[in-house]
């Protein structure tokens, strides 16, 4: 009787637990995509077909070095009612790796038997929007056009992660097309999540350097729904961190130099816990190994990626530091400003270290997304347009070329 209670009891807990988790993604505007959804079909395939895509190069390690031919690899698996497309996977598995993101992690974790999650956007493109049950991964719907840019586009993208490894761009893991005959044909990529793990986030916004269309009205503490806020909900706060305008300027000028705009800063704030405050690095925890160490010791909060010859030939942790700092004689202590010299930055240990930076009291969520839009005529006329309508004030409708600064200097006045 006791042992029977006992699990009637933990059965009840789960389906509490369960109950509140789900109350918390409605009230992100994330819902699961159970038996009776409309995406429930092909996120099944889309399950199935990328797992028999990865188990096929399991057994092949990502190339050290990257080809043309590489860039234009194609794969094509037939299943039982649809086909799946692989695109660049070479590419793709070796920028995985350059995250310390095993083949089978990719795979247990997108192909997992748990469900997706719907994620209710906003977009103009009316793509779809789909998040894996832990929220590590977001796959979104493309256009034949974006994805077609984004392959034309992929080997400058990994030039710059290569030059600058700490960079706030998405982090692309793959890019594929789902065919099923007389329904569908479409083609999605998946992303790392910037908002991972996104545990005590309390607040996120999604910013242009611009102000027209640029608030969302952030409701009432009683409706407890969380919105992603813009540019002017942002107004009085600053971001406490020098390294992170150096690299957005970089970013910025990579994407100018794509013929991009329209991209966005995501940003997320997440209160530091006591004990992480106090475990904040300092050149006091940075210290080198002993005489036949493997690698400087770092701070437990704290980890370092350095560049390299290549992404994946790239250590990672504390490693990364010892191979790029000089070695003194005796073991001391490491100067920051070699880091800062080459956009090096110290990395939080988590599993999404790119994105996250740590302030004093916060630890943020950063990234740059939604880098599709090309400067065509039709953003032309769009600037033409705009420029008519909100005479003398700023859009997010620009050239790349005015863009791209204007962002900066957004970013400049809101960083201390």
């Amino acid at each position: 009787m006791a042992e029977a209670a006992a699990a009637v009891a933990a059965l009840a807990r789960r389906r509490r637990r369960w109950w509140q988790l789900r109350q918390q993604w409605s009230m992100l505007g994330v819902f699961e995509i159970t038996a009776d959804h409309a995406f429930f079909r092909l996120t099944t395939f889309i399950k199935e077909g990328v797992r028999a895509s990865v188990q096929k190069g399991l057994n092949s390690a990502a190339p050290d070095a990257l080809t043309t031919a590489h860039y234009r690899a194609t794969d094509t698996q037939t299943h039982k009612g649809f086909s799946l497309q692989t695109l660049a996977a070479p590419v793709f598995q070796f920028l995985r790796q350059s995250l310390h993101i095993s083949e089978e992690q990719f795979m247990n974790t997108l192909c997992s038997e748990e469900n997706y999650l719907q994620f209710i956007s906003n977009s103009k493109s009316k793509a779809d929007f789909f998040i894996t049950h832990d929220k590590r991964f977001f796959l979104k719907t493309q256009s034949r056009r974006e994805v077609k840019f984004l392959l034309n586009k992929l080997q400058p993208y990994v030039s710059h992660l290569d030059k600058f490894p700490h960079s706030l761009l998405v982090r692309f893991l793959g890019v594929y097309q789902i065919v099923i005959p007389n329904e569908m044909k479409k083609y999605f990529i998946v992303m790392q999540s910037v908002f991972f793990p996104d545990e005590r986030i309390d607040v996120r916004y999604d910013m242009k350097g611009c102000e027209v269309g640029r608030w969302t009205d952030p409701g009432t503490r009683e409706t407890q729904v969380i919105k992603v806020l813009k540019d002017n909900n942002f107004q009085g706060q600053h971001i406490k961190k020098d390294w992170f305008l150096e690299q957005v300027r970089a970013d910025t000028e990579f994407l100018q130099s794509l013929n991009v705009l329209d991209y966005s800063l995501l940003l997320a704030q997440q209160p530091l816990h006591h004990d992480e405050l106090e475990r904040k690095h300092s050149l006091a925890n940075l210290v080198l190994p002993p005489v036949g160490g493997a690698s400087v010791t770092c701070g437990s909060s704290v980890r370092g990626y350095g560049r390299g010859p290549g992404l994946a030939a790239r250590p990672h942790g504390a490693a990364a530091l010892s191979e790029h700092l000089p070695a003194p004689g005796n073991p001391g202590e490491i100067p920051l400003q070699e880091f800062r010299a080459h956009h090096r930055r110290l990395l939080p240990v988590c599993e999404n270290a790119v994105h996250v930076l740590d302030g004093p009291q916060q630890r943020y969520f950063v990234g740059i997304i939604d880098v599709f839009t090309v400067y065509g005529l039709k953003k032309r006329l769009e600037h033409l347009w705009k420029t008519l309508r909100f005479r003398g004030r700023d859009f997010s409708t620009v050239s790349p070329r005015k863009y791209a600064p204007r962002f900066c200097r957004w970013i400049r006045a809101r960083t201390d």
